[in-house]
């Protein structure tokens, strides 16, 4: 009766890891060789454990990364210039906190996205919120707002996302409407004369240093 009391307890409090832990100490008698305190900290642990995924869960979701990507899996090998030392510097997600953007720059198919890809999941998995969408869909998106009166509170959206990823530049004609659009992103982004918190920006054109604070 006891064990039922407080197992819905833990279900009201929705301390759903803790409970899964508990009822697994339950099922193993040897656990009750440990003392009080070592037994609660499985507990807690398991519970920040749990909130922990459940947060990367809904970060990756609403990310709606293009590609399944993460940094562990990149392919030094191949001949595209990625040094080791950088990509760690950029895997800890301090330019993303210290408000810098990064361009990732290259020819078709050298894996431009799937970078991109892998640092927004990075940056997902040390809590922080990131956006993926390509160009013409974000236009598409403001030229809808503009519509339906959502512009202002698509913005809002925008500027709350720590990382920003806008992929497929230049792959056609921007209108005088979009090039004002973008702008207004871009500053909404920026506060005040701040340093531009953007994200990865990636274009098709030219070759430009990786890494460029604005």
């Amino acid at each position: 009766m006891l064990n039922q009391q407080t197992t819905e307890q833990l279900r009201a409090l929705k301390l759903t890891g803790m409970l899964e832990a508990w009822e697994l100490q339950r099922e193993q008698p040897q656990t009750y060789d440990l003392s009080f305190d070592e037994r609660l900290a499985l507990l807690v642990e398991r519970e920040v454990l749990h909130r922990e995924n459940r947060r990367l869960t809904r970060l990756l979701k609403a990310a709606k990364l293009r590609v399944n990507a993460c940094v562990e899996d990149i392919d030094y090998r191949h001949p595209r210039g990625l040094e080791k030392i950088r990509m760690a510097a950029l895997a800890s997600c301090d330019w993303i906190r210290q408000s810098l953007n990064l361009c990732i720059t290259g020819p078709t198919g050298c894996g431009k996205t799937w970078l991109a890809c892998a640092l927004g999941n990075q940056a997902c998995r040390q809590g922080l919120s990131v956006r993926y969408l390509r160009l013409p869909t974000l236009f598409e998106q403001l030229r809808i707002a503009h519509g339906d009166g959502s512009y202002p509170r698509l913005l809002n959206q925008l500027l709350k996302m720590d990382l920003l990823i806008l992929d497929d530049w230049g792959i056609q004609k921007i209108t005088a409407v979009q090039r004002q659009d973008l702008m207004e992103v871009i500053e909404c982004r920026v506060p005040c004369d701040y340093i531009l918190k953007i994200c990865v920006l990636r274009t098709q054109i030219c070759l430009l240093p990786p890494i460029r604070g604005l």
